[in-house]
């Protein structure tokens, strides 16, 4: 065999300053987290989940590229990878879908209804 075939499995060394700038990028979207946490988005408050959420995929993005070095692993590590975002995402859409089916009816406080049946029934 060719040595360019066992090219994948020779170490790959990675410069200090591509570490670096991925820590320095991780620690902005730390502190992008906590600032869309506090800030106050009046009216689209509803955006602070998923503006969390978009953050904290793009900083595990990272992570998973360049730390586990799966940028230069093989085609098979990409399809396991993109396997499992896939599943993640059925499995979001599965929990969403059933959040917003539901029927939200508020359902009255025990004690709350123990003390209004008495009422009821002495009324009528």
């Amino acid at each position: 065999m060719s040595h360019d075939a066992h090219a994948h499995d020779e170490p790959h060394i990675v410069p200090l300053s591509i570490y670096l700038a991925i820590f320095g990028a991780l620690m902005i979207g730390t502190a992008l987290t906590v600032w869309v946490a506090v800030f106050d988005l009046g009216e689209y408050s509803w955006l602070h989940t998923p503006l969390a959420l978009l953050i904290a995929s793009a900083k595990a993005t990272l992570v998973v590229v360049w730390f586990m070095h799966v940028k230069y692993g093989s085609r098979l590590v990409w399809i396991f990878i993109f396997a499992g975002i896939a599943w993640f995402l059925v499995l979001i859409g599965i929990t969403v879908g059933d959040y917003v089916g539901r029927n939200w009816e508020p359902a009255p406080n025990a004690w709350q209804a123990a003390v209004e049946a008495p009422r009821s029934s002495e009324l009528g």
